[in-house]
């Protein structure tokens, strides 16, 4: 009996014991515009059904003509600001992930910093990664407030997913953006600690000067996303000495329906722990914003205390894993924030092929 109750205390003392840097605000910009993915396939003669099932997206979100990652981060950004009242000129550094970057040669991080007016006395960064570029920089900013070079960090991660008119990719590439501040005091939610899992393989990819990127098919699966996104995981449940069990939310990088929950079945988390982030069917896959949406969606409604995992997926390729604990603060930040992210998914005017089609190429044009 005494060995058990010594086992049982080592095991609560062991999770969690890890204490990296706090949340303390947050904010998400979902772009209003939506396209069916049955109108995509009625415009390809494809079949409306086999595509919707086959990888469990109804529609994705479209970014305006005069809209971009640098819009879409401001638009998040600012949302955290406000919601913590947390003045711009007080952020010490700002970390921009994205694949689609406005410029090659400009960096996104001051052009947002310059509209938000943070500076001139801050590090700015960009960073790329296929659809982990924005849990790479969230490592980075976890780090420089766990010691205290810096007080308040943002991390944004903001895509308007390409993809070639007809490819498969055209199907789940969305487009949004979110924010997240961190410091190491008034923090909603705890990041204990993280992982990271990364190798050389080419699943996804896009030359320089090339438009769209190009993928490897059914590659992406097994080899690609599954052994990454479940060795990352298991690396971090390990390191904590946890089970799958213990923690209330998990949200996984949803480039469609199909991977993550296979994700989840293998490593042991249930569909319910799943539930609350799975925004994919509702938007589709805006890269670098997937998974900290879905972590936004969680925040939006956890309760105190609770353990929310999360883990990201970039081509090329890589993984970043999160334990994540929220505390009493997160309930009056809840009742004071507006817009979340459900709210945001419910606020959605249709537009058909020929118009998406319209906007991308005007996009493309102005950039």
């Amino acid at each position: 009996m005494l060995k058990q109750l010594i086992s049982q205390f080592l095991q609560i003392s062991t999770n969690f014991s890890f204490e990296m840097t706090g949340i303390v605000s947050y904010g998400t910009y979902i772009p209003h515009l939506r396209l069916k993915a049955r109108n995509i396939a009625q415009f390809w003669n494809k079949d409306t059904e086999e595509i919707e099932k086959g990888l469990g997206i109804w529609e994705k979100s479209v970014a305006g003509v005069d809209e971009d990652s640098v819009t879409m981060g401001v638009e998040a950004a600012t949302q955290a600001l406000e919601r913590a009242q947390i003045k711009a000129g007080s952020i010490e550094a700002i970390i921009v992930g994205s694949e689609s970057h406005p410029y090659t040669v400009k960096p996104t991080s001051t052009i947002i910093g310059e509209i938000l007016g943070v500076g001139p006395k801050y590090q700015a960064l960009d960073t790329e990664f296929a659809c982990k570029a924005a849990t790479a920089a969230l490592e980075l900013i976890a780090g420089l407030t766990k010691s205290k070079r810096i007080a308040y960090g943002l991390v944004i991660g903001s895509d308007t997913a390409q993809a070639k008119p007809g490819d498969a990719l055209e199907y789940t590439a969305a487009s949004a953006a979110t924010a997240f501040i961190l410091d190491s005091k008034n923090e909603i939610a705890r990041i204990h600690t993280f992982t990271s899992y990364s190798s050389n393989t080419p699943d996804f990819w896009r030359r320089d000067g090339q438009k769209y990127p190009s993928h490897g098919g059914r590659f992406t699966g097994e080899p690609a996303y599954f052994q990454h996104v479940i060795s990352a995981s298991s690396q971090l449940l390990k390191q904590l000495n946890a089970k799958p069990t213990e923690f209330d939310h998990v949200i996984f990088h949803m480039p469609n329906s199909k991977f993550p929950k296979e994700a989840a079945s293998r490593l042991g988390f249930s569909a319910k722990q799943l539930a609350t982030g799975f925004i994919v069917e509702q938007m589709g896959n805006p890269y670098s914003a997937s998974s900290l949406v879905g972590l936004a969606k969680v925040l939006d409604i956890a309760r105190p205390n609770q353990k929310i995992f999360v883990c990201s997926y970039g081509s090329g390729a890589g993984s970043d894993a999160f334990a994540i604990k929220t505390t009493p603060k997160i309930t009056a930040f809840q009742k004071k924030a507006k817009n979340k992210v459900q709210d945001q998914l419910n606020n959605k005017t249709y537009c058909d092929y020929a118009h998406y089609l319209k906007i991308s190429k005007a996009r493309n044009y102005h950039l």
